[in-house]
């Protein structure tokens, strides 16, 4: 048991990848200023945050941790949402990833830096191949999935 402590936020990060991918497929977008958004995309700026203090945890091994995330969710959620999510996943958190690992800024910036890179990738390409991209569509999910990683360095910024 005390080893799973030791990776808790890896853990919690693959767990969420696939969570939420099967929340892309159970619940339903709704309609918000003329778009249709899904709920779900308040959740993956959590991902985001969780892959930052996953990659504390455990370093570049957090591309492993990705990519089970990704594997998994093939097979639990719907394969088209699932390999929509996981593509657009992939590209922003790899983006993400680098911005986090090259950048020598305190944590709490390191987040909203690299946050801000991965979110509108992971939306814009999310929604192009699900075919739903509009400019608003997209622009509400981006700001939907910074929320999280505002909340998150507001409470530690350093």
């Amino acid at each position: 048991m005390e080893r799973l402590k030791q990776f808790k936020y890896s853990i919690a990060y693959v767990l969420s990848i696939v969570l939420v991918n099967i929340g892309f497929v159970y619940i339903p977008p709704v309609p918000l200023l003329g778009e249709m958004f899904p709920p779900m995309s308040i959740l993956v700026g959590v991902i985001f945050i969780l892959r930052d203090f996953s990659q504390r945890e455990i370093g570049h091994r957090v591309l492993v941790a990705m990519g089970i995330g990704a594997i998994l969710s093939y097979f639990m959620a719907d394969p088209f949402v699932a390999i929509a999510s996981v593509f657009a996943f992939m590209i922003s958190e790899l983006a993400d990833w680098a911005v986090y690992t090259y950048t020598k800024k305190p944590l709490g910036q390191r987040i909203l830096i690299s946050s801000a890179v991965g979110t509108p990738i992971d939306s814009a390409v999310f929604l192009w191949m699900l075919g739903f991209f509009t400019p608003v569509g997209c622009l509400l999910m981006i700001v939907a999935k910074m929320l999280s990683a505002l909340i998150i360095w507001w409470r530690i910024k350093d």
